[in-house]
């Protein structure tokens, strides 16, 4: 499959240094590599997202603590072990 792509000045010459550095040998090389590293970016994205979303979901379910709660506890642990 052949797709034509537009590049910016900048990145054009971007990826030929990439080529000219030996790192690549053309420039689709370079392409198909910044496109698997936005792909990478884009699962760890829906990722971190699934997360947050089940986080929300435990702390309507379950509850939260204000930071002062959080404080008091850690606060209380650190107290009992230095004893």
């Amino acid at each position: 499959m052949s797709t034509n792509v537009s590049l910016t000045p900048e990145l054009e010459k971007f990826a030929r240094d990439c080529v000219a550095e030996g790192g690549y040998n053309n420039v689709s090389e370079v392409v198909r590599s910044a496109l698997r590293l936005l792909q990478e970016h884009e699962r760890q994205r829906r990722q971190f997202e699934a997360t947050l979303d089940e986080a929300v979901a435990e702390s309507d379910r379950d509850g939260w603590f204000t930071i002062e709660e959080v404080l008091a506890d850690v606060d209380a642990v650190i107290n009992k072990h230095s004893r």
